[in-house]
């Protein structure tokens, strides 16, 4: 689903036939999108943010936001640069956030701290190929942006450049961050990492792995090119 501007750039403020979504909408969704991140397990301790571009700006989730309180009206419009647009004081990790947008690399996204991505983050270290569902991410592993402190432009410049080519990456010894076209999509990319993370960790801890090489990996990434337009052939 896409978010809507007008001629000034800011929300058209309604649904239009193209299937723009307005802001209050677009607020509620945030709102929807928050709770199932908490409730799914993917952002302990309220460490998640959600975001969607909207028009020159972007809507993303207060400081401290709890899935089962947050409302509409506490989600905070905020401009590329982290101007306030209205009240609330937005996360701490808006310039990621922003730096995305700015980059053109999705019109949504999620930053969260799930358990095996964190533990993961913390070899500072890509998620290779030991399966081929790492493809459906951009590439043949998930990669891994550099440490930077939490809540600065070094992080989010950090993370934009991982995230070149990709859909998602690990933050070292931090979290994750994805990026999609809607939340929905993001969510799920968010829940799909999450449990690649863990059955790499569970695989680490079993034995040997037997990765996927180049030409495997480069015939799942064609095969992913047609994947849900047509029907894939069996050859």
């Amino acid at each position: 689903m896409c978010y809507g501007r007008g001629e000034d750039g800011r929300s058209t403020g309604r649904r239009g036939v193209s299937g723009t979504m307005d802001e209050q909408s677009a607020r509620a969704e945030l709102c929807d999108v928050y709770r199932r991140l908490e409730q799914a397990g993917l952002s302990p301790g309220n460490a998640g943010n959600v975001s969607v571009h909207l028009g020159a700006d972007m809507l993303i989730s207060p400081t401290g936001a709890d899935g089962a309180t947050v409302r509409p009206e506490d989600i905070v419009r905020t401009s590329l640069d982290g101007e306030a647009l209205s009240a609330g004081i937005p996360s701490s990790e808006w310039a990621i956030h922003a730096e995305i947008y700015k980059a053109g690399l999705g019109r949504a996204v999620i930053h969260a701290h799930p358990d095996h991505c964190v533990a993961l983050s913390c070899l500072r270290q890509p998620i290779p190929a030991f399966h081929y569902a790492v493809a459906t991410f951009g590439g043949k592993q998930v990669p891994c942006a550099p440490y930077a402190a939490f809540g600065t432009r070094a992080l989010a410049r950090g993370v934009v450049d991982t995230l070149k080519g990709y859909s998602a990456c690990l933050m070292a010894n931090h979290g994750m961050v994805c990026c999609a076209e809607t939340l929905p999509r993001a969510l799920a990319k968010a829940a799909q990492l999450e449990t690649l993370a863990r059955q790499y960790c569970i695989a680490r801890h079993s034995g040997p792995i037997v990765m996927l090489d180049e030409t495997e990996m480069e015939t799942v990434l064609a095969r992913y090119r047609d994947y849900g337009t047509r029907r894939l052939s069996a050859d």
